[in-house]
């Protein structure tokens, strides 16, 4: 099974392939052409990524971008447009996530996990904006995104806690939940877990 997937950046890309090792594990990911650098612009290359990524054979499609705000009503409406551009034809296939303000702020909704992860002060993630603070405390650079230890980190992470503290990915989770458990999801095979009821998993 392939999995079509677009997103804004390195940390999302990373993000999608923690999910994917944890939530279907046997799918294989596969990259969408994307020639912008903004979510605005990737929101309007939607149906051409949807064709090139259908015709490659992808099951299930995934979008994942930043809201770059954390107004509930706008992150909302956000998701709502992203999902306007996707065809009919394709919606029950697609998954749209809009992360609140930005990725980081799923990454960093549980501050004492993350904290504990990369060994910093559960008050360094109590901000507005995590990207920053995430990245000094990834040791991200502009040559090493680290993506590989951040998949690492979202395979185990606790996404029960992620659920209860962040709207947008509540609203995420619950779209591959319900597709996992529609027919279609049924016969890819993956057998995508209740997280609402698991714990933290320990290495």
């Amino acid at each position: 099974m392939k999995i079509g997937y677009c997103v804004e950046g390195a940390t999302d890309r990373a993000v999608v392939a923690g999910l994917q090792r944890r939530w279907c594990p046997e799918a294989e990911l596969v990259q969408g052409r994307f020639r912008g650098t903004t979510g605005l612009r990737l929101r309007a290359e939607i149906p051409s990524i949807c064709s090139e990524l259908d015709a490659k054979g992808c099951a299930v499609i995934v979008f994942l971008t930043d809201a770059n705000t954390s107004a509930s009503d706008k992150v909302a409406e956000i998701e709502r447009t992203q999902k306007r551009h996707v065809s009919p034809v394709l919606a029950s296939r697609v998954l749209s996530g809009v992360a609140a303000r930005n990725i980081e702020s799923w990454l960093c909704c549980d501050r004492n996990w993350i904290a504990g992860q990369t060994q910093r002060d559960p008050a360094d993630f109590s901000v507005d904006d995590p990207k920053r603070v995430f990245e000094s405390a990834m040791n991200i650079t502009p040559s090493n995104r680290q993506e590989a230890a951040i998949a690492d980190l979202v395979s185990d992470a606790p996404l029960k806690q992620w659920i209860s503290r962040s709207r947008s990915f509540e609203r995420f989770y619950e779209d591959a939940r319900t597709l996992s458990q529609s027919a279609l999801g049924k016969s890819l095979g993956c057998s995508m877990p209740n997280e609402r009821e698991n714990l933290p998993r320990t290495s």
